[in-house]
């Protein structure tokens, strides 16, 4: 097994809206930085992947969630196309 280093990895920018979320939540936001930077690529791309603004509020929401419920990584979606090439399929038009 050929082992990746998180700093050869596509690592995604925190955009301005998830940054000013955690901001605001020092509790969150003492998570996050416990993350592995992988954990937190794997959280950037879960809000940034959707476009809809209503989409990227709802998912926001949902990291401060499951951050504060011990959650690393997020739940139920097929992970960044940018970093897995078997979850591209499922966003085949980004």
């Amino acid at each position: 097994m050929i082992k990746i280093k998180a700093s050869e990895e596509k690592m995604h920018k925190i955009p301005k809206d998830l940054k000013e979320a955690l901001i605001a939540s020092p509790e969150v936001y003492d998570i996050w930085k416990k993350l592995t930077p992988i954990a937190r690529n794997e959280w950037i791309c879960y809000v940034t992947i959707f476009e809809k603004a209503e989409t990227r509020k709802n998912h926001i929401k949902r990291l401060q969630e499951d951050l504060l419920k011990g959650k690393r990584r997020p739940c139920c979606w097929p992970g960044c196309p940018h970093r897995r090439p078997n979850a591209q399929k499922w966003f085949a038009n980004k």
